[in-house]
């Protein structure tokens, strides 16, 4: 396996699943099922195949349920926990997780969405140049839903579009990041903040990258993609009885 600098992972496990009530009322979204499992044991296969040996789980609503599921360790990689008391977004969760943070660089991934990428790839690729943070994005045919995110040649993000505000093929953030851990001083402390409105636009022009990939991506934030993503991942080998941990990703490129 190709070596990579020490990287801790960050799993954003604070959603509310509002919009998934009455299908899943008695969770957190991260620990909706899929199959038999709950969509985050998914998230962790990922990581522990990318070579990942430490996540920081950014909880709140009913964390402790999520606590009392995986525990502190998962196939070999250490859990810790980072709840916070209070609502504070995706950036503001990330800023309390700074300290739980050991390493210089960090894998950010949102708990409610998915994409079969291969992490070591978008890992080397950021290692390539010196970037401080990128987005993994990935291609859907309705960016409306997600909002639209335009990019150069040179892989630099230009703009972030609302969402609603076009419908068409496009560029749409996957949810996941990679950032050096330096940064998150730029995001005030024990406030409210959001790393898709405030956090990612004020780095435009600043070395804000995007990994293009086409590979597969779900995000189960709405009763009709959580419906779908039993057959996603028994489409993708990941059955939850038979999950195939050598499976190839398919092709994953920069630019």
């Amino acid at each position: 396996m190709e070596e990579h600098p020490s990287t801790d992972a960050v799993i954003l496990s604070g959603g509310l699943g509002t919009r998934l009530r009455p299908l899943v009322d008695d969770r957190p979204k991260v620990l909706a099922p899929v199959g038999s499992r709950p969509f985050l044991a998914y998230l962790l296969d990922q990581l522990q195949r990318a070579g990942i040996e430490r996540v920081v789980l950014c909880t709140g609503f009913r964390g402790s349920d999520i606590q009392r599921v995986f525990g502190r360790h998962y196939r070999g990689m250490a859990l810790v926990y980072s709840e916070e008391s209070r609502p504070l977004g995706t950036g503001g969760a990330l800023r309390l997780a700074m300290d739980a943070v050991h390493s210089n660089l960090l894998l950010a991934m949102n708990g409610d969405s998915f994409i079969d990428a291969d992490l070591n790839r978008f890992r080397s690729w950021f290692g390539e140049r010196s970037r401080d943070a990128a987005l993994l994005l990935a291609r859907v045919s309705e960016t409306a839903r997600y909002g639209q995110i335009e990019i150069d040649d040179g892989d630099q993000i230009r703009r972030f579009d609302e969402k609603g505000e076009d419908s068409r093929p496009g560029w749409i953030s996957a949810g996941v990041y990679l950032l050096k851990k330096s940064l998150l001083s730029e995001i005030p402390p024990r406030t409210a903040y959001s790393l898709e409105h405030n956090f990612f636009p004020s780095l435009i022009g600043r070395g804000l990258y995007g990994y293009r990939c086409r590979d597969p991506f779900i995000d189960i934030g709405t009763p009709e993609s959580y419906r779908r993503a039993s057959r996603f991942f028994r489409e993708l080998g990941q059955h939850p009885s038979t999950v195939d941990e050598t499976k190839p990703n398919q092709e994953c490129a920069g630019g």
